[in-house]
């Protein structure tokens, strides 16, 4: 499991859980339900760092909660 702070919504355009990680740009997945969109990212999130590391490029540290002023 991630430390990445993941958001997770309903699509009515999707019609699908939609599972988006902020810290790591364009890291998303969909599940037709809560908990599939979250197991989805996880895989997405770990894909996401090996790319990253493949290409050599920086991976944001965990932030934990994001803070909205």
């Amino acid at each position: 499991m991630s430390k990445y702070e993941i958001i997770i919504y309903w699509s009515e355009d999707d019609r699908a859980f939609i599972a988006e990680v902020p810290e790591l740009p364009g890291c998303a997945a969909d599940g037709t339900t809560y908990e599939d969109a979250l197991s989805n990212v996880e895989a997405i999130i770990q894909e996401w760092i090996e790319t990253a590391k493949e290409l050599e490029r920086t991976i944001p540290k965990p932030k934990g909660r994001l803070v909205f002023a």
